[in-house]
């Protein structure tokens, strides 16, 4: 039986956003040399168990292999984060909302306060929010005092920028 051709989704292969702060670019860099301490003990197992010969039979080389190749895979894709990162600096102040901005909003009597990163750090549990949102694409580039309509699923949200840090 062939398996059916379909196109790839709309969100299938997204580049990943390289806007990162220096914390971040730390981050991915330690989990890089983690994962490569860990390929050549994979690698040797993979070795080991390929010497015990019928490869289709021998289910723990499969998943040694299978191992090795995720290790192997996130290297890839950590080495291309890292290469094509672009770091920000975080500015306090100024006069609009940007990258790396802490806005302060009022949203239905309540203030909340957000900072503005790229998608790799966005956290809204702990406010830290993506440039690329919906809120922070309708926030970015307005100053203190301005209200921001976006639209959401069940209509429309106002927020009121009270102080950009």
């Amino acid at each position: 039986m062939q398996i059916p051709y379909r196109k790839p989704g709309k969100f299938s292969s997204l580049a990943p956003d390289p806007i990162m702060t220096k914390a971040k670019l730390n981050e991915l860099n330690f989990e890089l040399e983690k994962l490569k301490s860990k390929r050549p003990a994979a690698a040797s197992e993979v070795a080991r168990l390929a010497e015990l010969g019928d490869f289709s039979e021998n289910a723990e080389y499969q998943l040694a292999k299978g191992r090795l190749r995720g290790i192997n895979n996130a290297i890839l894709r950590l080495d291309s984060q890292i290469n094509n990162a672009e770091v920000i600096d975080l500015k306090s102040g100024g006069n609009t909302v940007q990258i790396g901005s802490r806005v302060s909003v009022e949203v239905k009597g309540r203030e909340k306060t957000f900072q503005i990163l790229g998608s790799v750090e966005s956290n809204p549990q702990i406010g830290v929010i993506s440039y690329l949102s919906p809120l922070g694409h309708a926030l970015f580039g307005h100053k203190a005092g301005e209200t921001v309509v976006f639209k959401i699923a069940s209509g429309e949200a106002s927020y009121r920028i009270l102080a950009i840090n």
